[in-house]
Order: structure tokens, then sequence, then C-alpha cells
């Protein structure tokens, strides 16, 4: 059985290493070296630094997903209110990206262009099937019209993790909002709910 405290320690140190170099300039020695344990045991949980890496992310990010996970149970809760909550979900599993990327320098944007891949690639494929539900599941009950539920999620955690993670198209808070203010009114339009239905919903997270 696999010790998960040397699992724990191993994806430590690569967070740890992250901080000082690119992922590309890591080798496993020094994640093992970092982690105190011997090279070997490192393919003795991962196949290779990459799934290291990959496993980083989704440890970051277990508690968002965990509870977007819970909110498609929660059908008692209004659908858009659930939305609004998944949204913040996806705000906060942007942390673990900007702790690795303090600087807006031109070196560090592309110090940091894999892990941005990386984790704009994960929060948009393992949100996308619970906001899809929510959004289907708000049809079933007719608070929201739209025929194409999955496709409106994909566009909605696109817009949101490009938006969060804020290197792919840098923006100024007053930015961020704007856009975020044109996506609440093409969902308020596309799902033929009145006009100021979501605003409080959706970006009383993020705007002060």
């Amino acid at each position: 059985m696999p010790d998960m405290k040397k699992y724990d320690l191993i994806l430590d140190a690569l967070q740890k290493l992250l901080e000082e170099k690119t992922i590309q300039n890591i080798s496993v020695s020094e994640i093992a070296q970092r982690a105190g344990i011997g090279k070997g045991s490192i393919y003795y949980y991962f196949p290779s630094k990459d799934a290291v890496l990959d496993a980083l992310i989704e440890r970051s990010y277990e508690k968002p997903l965990l509870t977007a996970k819970n909110l498609t149970m929660q059908t008692d809760i209004p659908p858009f209110t659930r939305m609004a909550m998944l949204f913040q979900a996806c705000q906060s599993s942007s942390v673990f990206i900007k702790q690795n990327s303090t600087s807006s320098d031109a070196e560090s944007a592309q110090k940091f262009a894999f892990l941005h891949h990386k984790y704009l690639s994960h929060v948009i494929s393992k949100l996308k099937p619970a906001l899809t539900q929510i959004i289907k599941q708000g049809i079933e009950s007719g608070e929201i019209r739209f025929d194409y539920p999955s496709a409106l999620a994909e566009i909605v955690l696109i817009v949101l993790a490009v938006k969060f993670d804020n290197s792919l198209l840098p923006s100024t808070p007053q930015e961020t909002e704007e856009t975020l203010r044109g996506l609440v009114a093409l969902l308020e339009k596309g799902t033929d709910v009145a006009s100021g239905t979501l605003s409080y919903l959706t970006l009383a997270p993020y705007i002060s």
C-alpha cells in the first residue's frame, strides 16, 4: 500500500522547487533530494516528472473540485446560486498558480507558461461536468432556458479560468470586473432570465 506521507513529501518538494525554477529545469533527482528520499522512491509513486506535476495540480484543486461535485447534488439550492458557488471554487483554484507566478515581467510569464497551461486545462475539464449538470438541472426545473448546457458550461469556464489565471491576457481588476459583468449580461440574456438576476450572485465573490 502506498505511503501517503511519502507521496505528499514528493508533491511538497516539487511545489517548493517550482518557487525557484521552471518545471523544465527541475530533475527527478532534485525532487527526491528536496523530499529527503531516494530517487527510486519517486518512480514507485510516479512514472515521470510530469505525473508528479499533474498530481500536485490535482491536490491543489482537490477542495474546489469536491465542492463542485457536491453542488450537483444540492438540488434544493437554485441553479444560479450553485453556479455562483462553483465560480467561487473556480476562483480559489487559481491560488496555486498565483503563488507560483508573482512577477509580471516577460521572463516570469515565460517561466510559468507550462504551469498556466496545465492549470487552465485541469480547471476547465474537471469543473465542466459539474457545471453542465447544474445547468441541465436548471433547464429541467424551468429556471434556465438554453439548448446547449455543455457548451454553455465550457464557455463560462474558459472565460473565468482565463480571467482568474490572469497570465494569458493580463488584466487590471477593473478590466476583470468589466469582463465578468459582460459575462453575466450574456448569461442573463442567453438563459432568458430578467436583467439583474445574476449580477449579485455571480459577481459578489469577485467585486469589492
